[in-house]
């Protein structure tokens, strides 16, 4: 036996069936307690039910897995020098570049929105303008 698979049962000798249970799933990850409680509600849902609400109120299916701080440390890894300046200097001028881009787009969008509700409320306005003088040519007549 390894010292942790003898740590591993050392620790749950003295644990109930329940919490044996519980490490256990949890040794074999989230897949695990999915599958438990989709059995459970199989076969007898109030078990899949209690389930469900016990992920719930632990917070641990909630919980941001190791994949993702592997991937943005990767990415701060990249940002990093590259030890060739040349490439750097031109990664760093086109990042720049591309953000001025991104800023520029954005302003325009922006404008765009406020020329459409512009518009439309100036047709409003011009409409509510017709509605408000036709009652008034109806009843001179």
């Amino acid at each position: 036996m390894t010292p942790a698979a003898t740590a591993h049962t050392a620790n749950t000798q003295h644990m109930s069936w329940l919490g044996k249970s519980e490490a256990w799933l949890d040794s074999k990850g989230k897949g695990a307690w999915i599958a438990a409680m989709v059995l459970g509600f199989v076969f007898f849902w109030p078990v899949g039910l209690a389930l469900l609400f016990y992920m719930i109120w632990s917070k641990d299916m909630f919980k941001k897995s190791r994949s993702n701080s592997c991937g943005r440390s990767r990415r701060m890894h990249m940002m990093s020098t590259s030890g060739n300046s040349a490439f750097d200097s031109y990664r760093d001028e086109t990042l720049r570049r591309l953000e001025d881009e991104q800023r520029s787009f954005e302003d325009f969008l922006q404008r765009l929105r406020e020329a459409k509700d512009k518009a439309e409320f100036d047709d409003f306005m011009d409409e509510r303008a017709k509605t408000a003088a036709e009652p008034k040519e109806t009843e001179d007549a």
